[in-house]
Parts: C-alpha cells; structure tokens; sequence
C-alpha cells in the first residue's frame, strides 16, 4: 500500500454531515483476518473495533496512536495561535546561529532575523532563530495565556513547566535545556510579516516580545538562563487579538514532538474552515511552505504526506483529498466550534 492509499483510508473524502464511503471487501481497508467491514476512517475502526484492530491494519502506527490519544482525550481545553503563524512557520531545524529565516506561503512571507546576546569583554554573540517543536509549543503557550488574560504580560517557569507537562514533555534534562534554549532565541529575535490581500498588501515588523524577565537555574550542578516572565510586543499582541485561531490541545498534545505534523494541523485548522469550494494547493506551493529544507518535490512529498496523516489523525472533521498535482482542499468544520471557542 502507498501513502495515498493510507490517506484514503485515513480520510476519504466526505460530505461535512454525511457518512465515509463504505469499505470493499477485499481491499487493505479491512483489518486483518476480517472480511467484508466497513470500517471506514482511521478513527472509525478505533471507535467500532478499537486499538488492536486499527494496529492491525496497514495505516502506519504513528497515526493509530496519535489518533488514539487524541480520540482519548475529554479535557476539551482550547488554545490560540496568530493566524501569521498558521501559514508560515519557524523552521524545524536549528540553523548557523547568524542565519535569517525566510518562508512563504500563498498570503504570507516571513522573516525572522535572529537576536544577540551581549558577552563581556567580547563582541555580542548570535542566539539563533527558535526552531523545531519545542519552540512551537512555547509560542502556542505565549499566545493562548494572552488571549486568555487579555493581557500582554505572560508568566513563563513554573506555570510553562506545568503545561508542557500537561503536553507529556519531560521536565527536566535534556528538555527543560532544550526549552530554555528555544525561549530565549524567541525573545531576542525579530521577525517581518509581509500580508498580501488580494491587491493589498501590508507589512508587520516586530519583536515577539518587548520585555523579559531571565532567571538562573542552577538545576543539575549547572547554571543556565530560563525565562520567567515576558512581555508581547504591542504590534503582536495586537495582531494575535484580531486573527486568532482556535485549535485543540489534545491535538497538539498527540503530535507535540513533531514540528511539520503540528504546522500543517495548524494551517488546516486556520485554512479550512474559511472556504466555499475546493481548493487546489499544488507541490510547489506546499514545499515552498512547509519543506523548504528541501531541494526536490520528491525528496519533500513522503515526508509531506507522512506529517499530514498525522495532522489529520487528530482532526477529525478535515477534508482533505491529494492527488498528483498537490492537495486539494474541502470546506470543513473547524476543529473548535465558533460558539465553543468565543466564551474560552
């Protein structure tokens, strides 16, 4: 089975209300040592004939156990990301610590110029842009405590900890150096959005933060700077208030470690929605996006499509077909209704 045929499994494509298209006797859409079940999408079989039997298919296991943790969850919690964010991200991998970053999307083009640490006796030295999914996480933290206080004053330590501790991320070691390292590159570096609407265009230059607050830690035998408490930038924090998005931490929770996996769930969640027809995203566009690490399309497509199962594994209601020229993408529900994330 090729990964298109696992999407089709995963999601095929269906009316929002309506049910999936009933599985063929035979196909690799049944589970194993069954005959003639319609079992429908990935989490159907979990909900009808749960775990083992979704293990049992040919649906790779990483997208059964993030489907499963996330079908699992009944904490409801709701967090908020800027739409900027939503359709051009930082990048996965660390960078030279001197380099800009530069991404763009169909809207959106950013940039992100990393920031200096002062050194005595010394020439400043670069921090480096943040990357990967940690840093991910911190600024889903970020963002969701200041819609959620109205406040641009965020508390970091103790109350950070205990999120990601919420999100299944260890606290301590390797990790809790990995975090600080990754909230101190957010709050020196400096980022550029370039917003095109249709003739319109605008341009955001601003710090994510204005103000931070650094503490030592001396965890472990070592001494080392943590971040506890910052404050947004006015031109952020601004800009988060009129176009957040709503998305669900149990999906975030069941895909916290992988960065590409969390980017797109968090573009289809922002894109989705908004359509009135199907809308085609060519490979092209998607890489330029989402993979711009890579030279080719074909060296970014397995590994495109490999993160989108698992983005889709934990949003359910998306509608999502591929085909040779790229996506193609369905009005879909969001994954947090209107109504729900209003009152939040």
């Amino acid at each position: 089975m090729d990964r298109f045929d696992r999407l089709k499994i995963l999601h095929p494509t269906t009316q929002p209300n309506g049910p999936p298209p009933a599985a063929q006797p035979g196909t690799s859409q049944q589970v194993a040592d069954k005959t003639d079940a319609n079992l429908g999408t990935v989490h159907q079989i979990l909900e009808e004939h749960g775990k083992a039997a979704a293990l049992a298919t040919e649906i790779d296991r990483r997208v059964v156990e993030a489907a499963a943790s996330y079908m699992a969850d009944e904490d409801g919690a709701v967090r908020f990301i800027y739409s900027g964010w939503a359709q051009a991200a930082l990048p996965h991998k660390k960078l030279r610590d001197d380099q800009v970053w530069q991404i763009s999307s169909e809207n959106v083009k950013l940039i992100v110029e990393p920031g200096r640490r002062a050194v005595d006796n010394a020439d400043p030295e670069w921090v480096g842009v943040p990357y990967g999914s940690r840093a991910r996480l911190i600024m889903l933290y970020l963002q969701t405590e200041a819609v959620r206080t109205r406040s641009r004053e965020v508390e970091l330590g103790r109350s950070l900890r205990a999120w990601l501790g919420r999100l299944g991320i260890s606290i301590g070691g390797k990790s809790i150096k990995d975090v600080r390292d990754q909230a101190e590159r957010i709050s020196r570096c400096r980022l550029t959005f370039h917003v095109q609407n249709g003739n319109r265009s605008g341009l955001i230059n601003q710090s994510i933060v204005d103000s931070a607050m650094f503490v030592e830690s001396n965890e472990g035998g070592q001494s080392s700077l943590f971040l506890d408490t910052a404050k947004l930038s006015e031109t952020f924090y601004d800009q988060l208030m009129k176009h957040p998005v709503p998305i669900e931490e149990a999906a975030i929770r069941s895909i916290n470690n992988n960065s590409m996996a969390l980017d797109i769930y968090c573009w289809l969640a922002y894109r989705l929605h908004h359509l009135d027809g199907a809308r085609p995203v060519s490979w092209k566009a998607l890489m330029g996006q989402f993979g711009s690490g890579y030279r080719e399309i074909f060296h970014f497509k397995p590994r495109f499509l490999e993160n989108l199962q698992l983005a889709l594994a934990v949003y359910p209601n998306a509608r999502v077909d591929i085909d040779e020229r790229g996506l193609i993408l369905q009005p879909s529900r969001p994954p947090v209704p209107t109504r729900i994330a209003s009152v939040r």
